[in-house]
């Protein structure tokens, strides 16, 4: 990942409400949740949520698909990986570190 990457990603997440967004769909795993669901959970209005989610796809956080009638958004686990790896790429002054597992994230499938 290179700087200008991240930095997408981390402004697309600068903010509560898309914050907390991120999070509900990091939950939801690669099933997802439809934009309705994502409003009535987070209480943001829809024109409001629009314009979040708008962010996070741009920040490239989250990816959307249509079924039916409905968008259903999905976290990008894979970009979610690779700015964890980036942030800390360097940790241990770059020597090998046994880092916990947990620091990478596989979403379970449902």
């Amino acid at each position: 990942m290179e700087n200008k990457q991240a930095v997408m990603a981390l402004t697309s997440l600068a903010q509560e409400s898309r914050l907390e967004i991120f999070r509900l769909l990091i939950k939801a795993g690669p099933v997802g949740m439809a934009a309705g669901r994502i409003s009535e959970v987070c209480h943001i209005p829809p024109s409001t949520l629009s314009f979040h989610l708008k962010e996070l796809v741009i920040g490239g956080m989250i990816a959307s698909r249509h079924e039916g009638r409905f968008v259903i958004y999905t976290a990008n686990f894979d970009k979610m990986n690779s700015l964890m790896a980036f942030l800390t790429e360097n940790c241990c002054l770059g020597e090998s570190c046994q880092q916990p597992s947990h620091l990478v994230c596989e979403p379970h499938s449902t």
